[in-house]
């Protein structure tokens, strides 16, 4: 197994086709898919299964790549070690980032570090869906919740909290609710989760335990801006994540009721594959990121005053 081949499959497993890898490494689609059969006839393996447009990886082909993948990073990290400060951080950071949290506060984070390290490149999806960090060939991604795979680290980088929110308006006309049990007299809008078609039941904490509320399915969306700009119209009630309201709420176009029973919050973390070497590309995004932890603490509220 060559240098050369083992940098085409990478290469290839990452760019999902063997033109994109091929302008990357400099070299002719050709040569490209020729070093990837090269490397399957000495294995006697199937990497790849091909398409007219794109490859994507077998079950060998994933174990391998993660192999491969975790050889690279770690030599590419012995080597940005060796040079010590003198070396710009460079290279293609791979992430994946939900796409309400991503959008709002980690893309601004990431412009200002390619600001500061004109050699860094990005290159970014946008899921709330689960992705596997080792089988997309990720530098990161961030997620929302509790974390459960031992082949990653994790950092955590924040908090997700629920708020109940309304607009001005619609607690004008209808009272706020002092309780949950209050919501059922309340139009409240529910959102659909996209990938299983549920409405997800609203959280709460009631004194020590953890409670739930299903929302009638007279509003349902299925995306969470949506909701917020929903609720902001005087729709109805809705709960959201803060990040997701925070400036409708600071704006006053939103206001916070039921706050005494939020939910406990839900950690934000990046999360990395293992590696006794970490490329000095992801060091200094782990090093961009870890301040928003701080600022998560103490965000003021917008709360209801008048209770009905």
């Amino acid at each position: 197994m060559s240098a050369q081949t083992v940098l085409a499959f990478t290469e290839t497993a990452r760019q999902g086709n063997f033109a994109a890898a091929a302008r990357n490494l400099g070299l002719t689609a050709s040569a490209v898919a020729k070093s990837v059969a090269r490397l399957e006839e000495e294995l006697g393996l199937r990497l790849f299964h091909r398409t007219t447009r794109k490859v994507s990886l077998t079950g060998d082909g994933n174990r391998l790549f993660s192999q491969c993948r975790r050889l690279l990073d770690e030599m590419e990290a012995i080597r940005e070690e060796a040079e010590g400060s003198r070396r710009e951080p460079g290279g293609v950071l791979r992430l994946n980032l939900p796409i309400t949290y991503g959008k709002k506060v980690v893309v601004p984070v990431l412009a200002e570090l390619c600001r500061r390290h004109p050699a860094l490149s990005l290159d970014l999806g946008f899921s709330d869906h689960r992705v596997d960090l080792i089988a997309e060939g990720l530098d990161a991604l961030v997620r929302i919740g509790p974390l459960g795979d031992s082949r990653l680290l994790a950092r955590r980088i924040g908090a997700q909290s629920l708020a109940v929110v309304a607009s001005a308006g619609y607690l004008a006309r209808h009272g706020a609710p002092r309780a949950p049990a209050a919501l059922a007299g309340h139009g409240c809008i529910g959102f659909r989760i996209p990938a299983t078609g549920r409405i997800r039941p609203w959280q709460f904490g009631v004194g020590r335990r953890p409670a739930e509320w299903h929302p009638p399915d007279r509003f349902v969306l299925d995306e969470g801006e949506a909701v917020v700009a929903a609720a902001a119209a005087g729709l109805g009630l809705a709960q959201v994540p803060t990040h997701m309201a925070e400036a409708e709420l600071r704006g006053g176009r939103l206001v916070e009721v039921l706050a005494g029973y939020r939910p406990p919050a839900l950690p934000i973390s990046l999360v990395y594959p293992t590696a006794r070497h970490v490329p000095l590309r992801l060091r200094v995004l782990i090093e961009a990121l870890t301040p928003l932890a701080a600022g998560h603490r103490g965000k003021p509220r917008t709360t209801a005053r008048r209770n009905a």
